[in-house]
């Protein structure tokens, strides 16, 4: 695929830089701004194990036709050049498969992209927007390789103040 094929960014809603000027969040949606209270916030990387996140997060949302999801995406830290248009991109392009599922299931949704670490900014996100829960897929690591790997999901459990709804590979949650 050619720069020109690549399909257009829609612009961010809402922004916000660090005091160096970097961009470091972005938010973008079907769902208004202001009311985000009470709904689940899904992490999504673009795995398999994110969208089944997703998947799930659109179940527990399905009976309430009021309410929305809010996505979350965590890019590692970037150079203030790079931030102005990595930061959304990668935001966008990894969500595509969760905000289609949001779409076709008809649930409103709001892309929050942001930078940094990831489970910090999750957990943050989820304070800030007074969120019901989180909705993380996890990789099925056992506790040694999540110990010596590093597990954001692991990370989340640990830092979050709200329900966290771990979501386990498929296979795993049917004892495969």
């Amino acid at each position: 695929m050619t720069r020109t094929d690549t399909p257009a960014i829609p612009t961010p809603g809402c922004t916000a830089c660090d005091e160096l000027g970097r961009l470091v969040a972005a938010s973008w949606g079907t769902a208004p701004a202001a009311e985000h209270a009470g709904r689940w916030l899904v992490a999504v990387d673009g795995s398999p194990g994110s969208l089944q996140a997703a998947s799930m997060a659109a179940q527990l949302t399905a009976a309430d036709p009021q309410a929305g999801v809010d996505l979350v995406h965590v890019v590692a830290w970037l150079v203030k050049e790079a931030a102005e248009v990595e930061l959304p991109r990668r935001g966008w392009h990894v969500s595509a498969d969760a905000r289609a599922l949001m779409d076709d299931a008809g649930i409103a949704w709001r892309l929050h992209v942001r930078m940094g670490d990831a489970a910090e900014q999750i957990v943050a996100l989820a304070r800030e927007l007074g969120s019901r829960g989180i909705v993380i897929g996890s990789r099925g690591l056992t506790a040694t390789e999540s110990l010596l790997l590093g597990s954001v999901a692991y990370k989340v459990v640990h830092l979050g103040r709200v329900p966290v709804l771990l979501v386990p590979p498929t296979g795993l949650a049917d004892g495969a």
